[in-house]
């Protein structure tokens, strides 16, 4: 297929704006899954996803949309999380996209997490498509919402879609405008293969399956894969594409998104944001664009048995593998005995980590209060990282201790400034700017030690 009939995106939005719903819309509407194979929030295939009805995981998945103009079009959803915490799942997610639906909730508006989303979505050049949804509801404030988005992203007011993602009202304009705005893929099926790894999963039998966006060149059954990361090479038995279950395929060209099996057996070897290419046509240079995200909470995990510790580390290595963001190191207490210290993104990231490593594991686990990571600059001049009481230098021979410090924006309605801005100067907030996002919302620009916020500053 040529790329001008490919259109790979992902939906930006707050947490409990519509996403998922929006997504179970587009796969029924292009019957990509039968009614029988339809649940509410099919790319929510986490149970802990479907209970705290949010999304964690960023799941693919590829629809076919017959045109107007005769044509097929193929469409590469990428579903992404909301929560601030899982900024590198959407930061991998839209690395593989030309584009983006934005989506904000009728009543809600634009919130935090649309903001920041959307920041990183202009940083990757993605054309963003403006969506309201949930139209339907009494409490929704169209004309409101419609000019927080005309601030937020400087569109047209003709370019906002009006949809209910729940009712279908609408859904069909999202097709239309992803074939006529997003733009196609680059065709680079010529050049040295290139492919981003935006996620992966471990298979017992078929062992660490990459998930791939393909830049540049082609990818095919029988050919050699290697990684930039690393020196290992792996033969390629399958690559192909999602359509919630993999559907192998001869090959993955240029804008394609896909999966490849082969045999990797080394979960370390495999890291999400890398660059694969293969040996018989290889790249020189890994694809840009790639940041690496530092964990900014830490915990330690210990399990409850002892006997449990080895199960503990399998687990971890399993769950690292598609949560690159997940850091952990052995560690030993005193009253514990043998653990693990964790890196977390923030304390949902940690709750989830602990909750599936109680569920899918079945482990019993003790965790041990978060905290951050302190620098600590001493006589000699070395500059130490610290994150347990326990690794803190002795008192003469340290000069400075430095705490990591976050710049904060918080999205609020007027009449709750006062007292945010008193919650502020509590938590050791310095005050920067207020920004009027409308006449009814303002943005507070602060900045705050982390160790402040990282507890009961967010309820």
């Amino acid at each position: 297929m040529s790329t001008k009939y490919i259109r790979n995106f992902c939906i930006i939005a707050h947490i409990d704006h519509g996403k998922s719903t929006l997504a179970d819309r587009l796969l029924e509407e292009t019957h990509t899954l039968s009614k029988k194979e339809m649940k509410a929030q099919v790319l929510d295939s986490m149970d802990l996803e479907r209970e705290r009805g949010i999304t964690i995981k960023s799941h693919p998945i590829q629809m076919k949309y017959p045109h107007s103009d005769q044509q097929v079009y193929t469409f590469n959803l990428i579903d992404t999380p909301g929560h601030v915490d899982f900024s590198y799942e959407v930061s991998r997610s839209l690395a593989a996209c030309e584009g983006a639906l934005l989506l904000v909730d009728a009543a809600q508006g634009v919130e935090a997490q649309t903001v920041s989303n959307t920041y990183l979505a202009v940083e990757n050049n993605l054309l963003l498509i403006p969506v309201i949804n949930k139209v339907d509801l009494d409490s929704a404030r169209i004309e409101d919402v419609r000019d927080q988005l005309i601030d937020l992203v400087g569109c047209d007011p003709d370019d906002i879609i009006e949809i209910s993602a729940k009712t279908g009202e609408g859904v069909d304009k999202i097709f239309q405008a992803v074939v006529d705005r997003i733009p196609p893929p680059k065709d680079k099926a010529k050049d040295p293969a290139r492919a981003l790894i935006f996620d992966s999963m471990y298979d017992n039998y078929r062992g660490v399956i990459p998930y791939i966006r393909v830049f540049d060149g082609v990818i095919k059954t029988g050919m050699t894969a290697e990684f930039f990361s690393h020196q290992n090479s792996y033969e390629i038995t399958e690559v192909g594409h999602f359509v919630l279950k993999h559907v192998p395929t001869m090959e993955l060209r240029s804008g394609d998104v896909g999966y490849v099996i082969a045999n990797i057996r080394d979960m370390d070897h495999i890291k999400p944001g890398d660059t694969m290419t293969v040996k018989q046509n290889k790249a020189s240079e890994r694809l840009k664009g790639y940041k690496k995200i530092k964990p900014m909470v830490f915990s330690g995990l210990y399990p409850a048995d002892s006997d449990d510790y080895d199960q503990l580390r399998s687990a971890l290595d399993k769950l690292k593998l598609n949560d690159a963001s997940l850091l952990y190191t052995p560690e030993t207490s005193d009253s514990l005995g043998f653990g693990f210290r964790c890196g977390f993104l923030g304390l949902l990231h940690m709750e989830i980590i602990q909750e599936r490593l109680e569920r899918e594991f079945n482990l019993s686990l003790v965790t041990t209060t978060p905290n951050v990571q302190y620098q600590v600059e001493l006589k000699d001049g070395v500059l130490v990282e610290v994150d347990t009481p326990a690794k803190m230098p002795e008192g003469g021979k340290i000069i400075d201790i430095l705490e990591p410090f976050v710049a904060g924006e918080i999205i609020t309605p007027k009449e709750y400034i006062g007292g945010i801005m008193t919650l502020c100067q509590k938590k050791r907030g310095i005050y920067k700017t207020t920004h009027y996002l409308s006449a009814e919302k303002a943005q507070l620009h602060y900045e705050f030690p982390l160790s402040e916020i990282i507890f009961d500053f967010y309820d």
